[in-house]
């Protein structure tokens, strides 16, 4: 409230000084013309009374809400309209009280100015002060303090993110690094300056703008994206790796979900750009306000927690204010460093890590019962196609019991929602991977009953950088020299980054519960645009390293593994797809079998026998009925999921 008052006082005191100082300037006065009739009002009271006004109007418009160092256009746009009034009113006070006799005309036209000047001009300086402005105006300074200390830093993205980031590393008085340049989207804004920093060329011509820095002496050492590495078109692959052979770091500002895990922070910090993030096609905007309303104060629970994407989606739940988070997973070490992760980065979120399997009916029941979830992501799954495919009874009883036990215990506990994490393989299924989810998808269509929990699922793409992509492979090859081994030629594949997946996740479930009809489970997907070659891929890679595909690193051709397909589709031929949200699609499914209980007993009967033939030949054959291929030893069933 002192800090309030002092803003009233303080405009106050402008106000009264700018008439005062009209007053005096006024042409009749210096003239020596004002020898008309005398004011009933004296200067005395003449000032008081605009002054009074002046406080009137500043707590009127709230300017004492405004901090001063972080004063902007609207608010000075609010001080003129002020300065305006107050003239104004005054105007018609001093007109009722004399009819304004000895009053200069010219003293309200000048009052208003010297008002507006000097209200504006005490915040203007003011925040001057706070960003460090006023340092680069020091004329006594020496060459070799002028000359830049810290290492230079190239900026690359739109001016707008440019001014942003230079306003707070000013307004932090931060000397980490010296900004050199910004090479901007738009060539029609080189040649600008941005607080002081030149835009010197476009995206397009960022080898010249490298080649300048390097005459005048200002090579970078790093490399600062302002924006998505996805959104910057004009970058290719070869002029990236490139610039870490010439040893330029390159570097990103936190995303949205980093920021909330650092508010404590002076300066947020920089960090390395990964691959996937180079390679990764435009990122998808969704709607974080819905998200925020789902998470915020409820208790979630995710299960396979310590694997790339339940671990993700594991802070991105925190950052969005969950009450309580349940942790649960089958691999201890996995277990143990994502609890201290979350420790370290929200230590004041309740939390608890249950080492738990979900094949495990009632160990998982019990742990449903003890934490009591509002939300469940169950992203727990064996998910390497060859692995799996070598060991199909392990498959069917982790994605697909554990499913069902999963459901249940959602269920029973009395849980608002659950989300399934699929694939795309589980489309037309091949192999005994996506065959297992397909039927997990099934479980989840079986459980939706129109009252209680609400079940859905979420299907998408191979995901850049997680346990189970082609990137970390890759990246090793590449680390050893080569060579950088490709099943086929033509192999393609819909990518995703980690982040990005776990955010359709969330979206998905906000989605879900905006939905009116529980009467069916939901299944969702993402428009993945098109499918990305492997071999572009393996060739990107190589090329990011800085190193020649076929010359300094050979790839070679091993073959489709068992159960591989050349391409992967999002939707079978017995579904198709309707709008549901930007970017974001939901199925519309034809399904022939309603799975139960009984179907699974005798899938898991066979699993526990280890039988790896006849689990295989079961699990295609509950696909198959599901699919509509073959007839279904329950009544035809129409599942449809649009809500």
């Amino acid at each position: 409230m002192a800090n309030r008052a002092q803003t009233i006082v303080v405009d106050t005191l402008i106000a009264a000084a700018a008439f005062f100082l009209a007053y005096l300037l006024s042409s009749a006065r210096t003239l020596g013309l004002d020898d008309g009739d005398l004011s009933t009002l004296n200067v005395v009271q003449l000032v008081g009374l605009y002054a009074a006004l002046a406080a009137v109007f500043s707590t009127v418009f709230r300017r004492e809400l405004s901090p001063w160092r972080y004063v902007s256009i609207p608010d000075a746009l609010v001080l003129a309209r002020t300065a305006v009034l107050t003239a104004g009113v005054f105007l018609l006070a001093v007109f009722v009280i004399d009819r304004a006799s000895g009053l200069p005309r010219s003293v309200l036209a000048m009052a208003t100015i010297f008002q507006m000047t000097g209200s504006m001009g005490a915040r203007i300086m003011r925040r001057a002060l706070h960003e460090h402005a006023l340092d680069s105006f020091a004329p006594l300074k020496s060459v070799r303090d002028r000359a830049p200390q810290a290492p230079s830093l190239l900026l690359i993205g739109p001016m707008a993110l440019a001014d942003t980031y230079l306003r707070d590393v000013a307004r932090r008085h931060d000397h980490a690094w010296t900004p050199v340049g910004i090479v901007g989207p738009d060539v029609r804004d080189v040649g600008q300056q941005v607080r002081g920093v030149c835009i010197i060329e476009c995206i397009d011509n960022l080898e010249a703008a490298l080649a300048d820095l390097r005459r005048w002496n200002r090579y970078p050492r790093a490399i600062l994206f302002l924006d998505e590495p996805g959104r910057l078109k004009g970058l290719t692959a070869d002029q990236l790796g490139q610039l870490k052979n010439d040893g330029i770091r390159l570097l990103r500002l936190p995303s949205i979900v980093e920021l909330s895990q650092h508010d404590g922070m002076a300066l947020l910090p920089m960090r390395e750009i990964s691959v996937e993030e180079l390679l990764a096609r435009e990122p998808i905007e969704l709607d974080h306000e819905a998200v925020k309303a789902l998470i915020h104060g409820r208790r979630v629970l995710i299960t396979g927690a310590g694997g790339s994407i339940g671990a993700e989606l594991v802070r991105q739940v925190a950052a969005f204010h969950a009450a309580h988070i349940t942790m649960l997973d089958f691999s201890e070490t996995s277990l143990f460093e994502i609890d201290r992760e979350l420790g370290e980065t929200f230590p004041s979120l309740s939390r608890h890590a249950a080492l738990v399997d979900v094949r495990n009916a009632s160990r998982v029941a019990d742990c449903f019962q003890r934490q009591k979830p509002d939300l469940v992501f169950h992203a727990a799954a064996l998910k390497h196609v060859s692995m799996v495919e070598r060991h199909p009874c392990e498959g069917v009883l982790t994605n697909v019991v554990g499913t069902w036990n999963v459901a249940e215990g959602a269920r029973a506990s009395g849980a608002a929602q659950m989300v399934l994490i699929s694939t795309d393989k589980a489309v037309d299924p091949s192999n005994v991977m996506g065959a297992t989810k397909r039927l997990a998808e099934a479980v989840i269509q079986a459980q939706q009953n129109g009252q209680g929990t609400r079940f859905s699922a979420v299907r998408f793409g191979n995901v850049l950088g997680s346990a189970g992509s082609v990137v970390p492979i890759f990246k090793s090859q590449i680390d050893r020299g080569g060579p950088v081994t490709v099943t086929h030629e033509d192999m393609a594949r819909f990518f995703m980054t980690i982040p990005e997946a776990a955010q359709l996740v969330l979206h998905a479930t906000a989605t879900c519960a905006e939905g009116a009809d529980a009467a069916h489970a939901r299944l969702f997907l993402l428009e993945m645009g098109e499918p990305v070659r492997i071999m572009d891929l393996a060739r990107q890679m190589i090329a990011l390293s800085g190193r020649v595909p076929g010359k300094d690193i050979e790839i070679e051709i091993t073959g489709l593994r068992p159960g591989e397909k050349l391409t992967e589709a999002l939707l079978d031929e017995t579904e198709r797809s309707l709008p549901c949200a930007p970017k974001v699609m939901e199925v519309v499914s034809s399904s022939a079998l309603r799975i139960t209980a009984n179907h699974l007993l005798d899938l898991e009967g066979l699993a526990d026998k280890g039988d790896v033939e006849d689990v295989r030949r079961a699990l295609f054959d509950l696909v198959a009925q599901i699919r509509g291929e073959k007839p279904g030893a329950a009544p035809a069933l129409r599942v449809v999921a649009n809500g």
